[in-house]
């Protein structure tokens, strides 16, 4: 039966019970997590795509798209308090749901860490290019910073970044606390520096037409935006290390999560107000254009070489542009520097989280073990990082960022929504089983979690929608052809191989 095979939870449990984590973690030290890990990439880079695609009403999308993270939030803390160990939302749900749908979940993280990597990747590109436009006086061939979608060849910059990621991942160079620590006071000091001085210079008029596209391009740059609040389950995957978890972990993933909301609000509210508005670009005909697409490239083109100010929604550095247009020029780059100086971190983080789901995945025998060797020297899972390299870097060299991330979060949304799902039955299936952790009338937050994942992602743009199942239909077919036969699980092999000792940078590889 294909939903038998489920991954004993007791053999998964008895790692945490090795682990003896100290209990030191409080509400304070949740939310400063909670905020570290979701303010950035998103705000930086998704702004221009979410007034291209909702004008003002992109505010609605930051409070809509965060309470669906908060209520995946809460699902996400009771599981994760059962099953502190590594593999994300694929370990929860092999726990619970079986082998087959865990295999559905680890494919759709690839969604999420690789290509938000990639996303993050062109992000930081546009950045990097104002940087070296506004600094240096030099102007980089928009071919070489586009892909063909936005009427370029290749995004250099993005590929650069990409491949350099990927090498210090590989010698095993990964950030430290303290300098994370650094990049997170960077981003939100940017940030806190762009709400005051734009804040005050708000025009009200230029939040009408509040909804120039509608509810449904509030909900569609909701989807989009979802992008900028994934990283809160930072916060439920240190449930372990909490004390008194009933309390603090609810308190630190909403609270991290409504700040991040105020200021994600804030941030908005200065953009919209600014001159530069934040209404849609629009084709001759008055018709909306897509983000990301040629026609909307084009049409920007055409608009500043009328001599007319660049629009927000065709920038690709919208905080950075809106405060130079506000008479802060040098500020403006240096909101432009912090992005360019902290983004390349969260490409690192997505990339690292990829090497891990597929280093767990290949240890539970799903894909080949070779995936699971690590470096002789170096002591990382080399073969997995550079694969995931490859095809992180070829998406970022050829796709725009608002495509990539749109791609990211159906990935993302999904994944949610079978942890959601996974509460629930764990919660009737095995009631008695400790929680340490207990989500808050789950059989109506488990339930909101997941309409609210279906609504965004049926909210996303036709082409993502379709990526999740397409990417799935390849995923049933490498499980069933390759993966099934080949399972420790279903070969009987039931050692727990989530054990700490077992970490890529110091694991052996499996034997046949």
């Amino acid at each position: 039966m294909i939903f038998g095979r489920v991954k004993p939870l007791d053999a998964i449990l008895a790692t945490a019970e090795k682990k003896g984590l100290q209990r030191s973690l409080g509400a304070f030290q949740l939310t400063m997590l909670g905020i570290g890990a979701v303010i950035g990439t998103g705000i930086f880079v998704l702004t221009s795509e979410a007034a291209q695609k909702a004008g003002p009403g992109m505010m609605l999308s930051f409070v809509l798209a965060g309470f669906v993270c908060a209520v995946a939030a809460l699902c996400y803390s009771e599981l994760a308090s059962m099953v502190p160990v590594a593999g994300s939302a694929y370990t929860y749900t092999y726990a619970v749901m079986g082998e087959l749908l865990a295999w559905m979940v680890g494919w759709a993280l690839i969604l999420e860490y690789a290509v938000g990597a990639s996303a993050v990747a062109v992000g930081w590109s546009g950045y990097v290019v104002g940087q070296i436009r506004n600094l240096l006086g030099i102007d980089i061939p928009m071919e070489w910073v586009n892909g063909p979608s936005s009427g370029g060849y290749i995004n250099l910059p993005a590929v650069v970044i990409s491949l350099l990621v990927t090498w210090l991942l590989v010698i095993g160079t990964t950030e430290s606390a303290r300098f994370n620590a650094i990049l997170v006071a960077i981003k939100v000091a940017a940030l806190t520096l762009f709400i005051a001085l734009s804040v005050p210079v708000i025009n009200g008029a230029h939040f009408e037409p509040f909804m120039p596209t509608g509810l449904t391009g509030v909900a569609g740059a909701a989807a989009s935006i979802f992008f900028a609040y994934v990283g809160f389950d930072a916060v439920s995957t240190a449930a372990e290390e909490t004390k008194n978890p009933q309390r603090n972990v609810p308190i630190g993933l909403i609270a991290s999560l409504l700040f991040c909301t105020v200021f994600y609000l804030l941030v908005s509210a200065g953009a919209i107000g600014s001159p530069l508005g934040a209404q849609p670009v629009r084709d001759a005909a008055g018709v909306v254009l897509s983000p990301g697409t040629s026609e909307l490239a084009a049409q920007c083109k055409a608009i500043v070489a009328s001599g007319a100010t660049e629009p927000l929604s065709c920038s690709r550095e919208a905080l950075a542009h809106v405060l130079r247009t506000i008479g802060w020029e040098k500020i403006g780059n240096l909101i432009g520097l912090a992005a360019t100086l902290a983004l390349p971190s969260v490409v690192l983080m997505m990339m690292f989280g990829q090497t891990r789901v597929f280093f767990t995945m290949a240890r539970d025998g799903l894909l080949p073990e070779k995936l699971a060797s690590v470096h002789p020297r170096y002591r990382t899972p080399h073969v997995v990082t550079i694969v995931t390299g490859i095809a992180a870097t070829l998406a970022s060299a050829f796709l725009p960022v608002g495509k990539l991330a749109d791609y990211s979060n159906s990935g993302t949304l999904f994944a949610f929504f079978m942890v959601a799902l996974s509460v629930m039955v764990l919660r009737k299936t095995d009631p008695t089983r400790k929680r340490p952790f207990r989500t808050p009338a789950v059989f109506i937050v488990a339930p909101a979690a997941m309409l609210g994942c279906a609504y965004l992602y049926f909210s996303l743009p036709l082409v993502a929608i379709l990526v999740l199942p397409g990417w799935g239909a390849i995923g049933l077919a490498i499980y069933f052809l390759y993966s099934r036969k080949r399972s420790h699980v279903g070969r009987g092999i039931l050692d727990v191989v989530d054990d700490p000792a077992m970490q890529p940078e110091i694991a052996k590889p499996l034997d046949r």
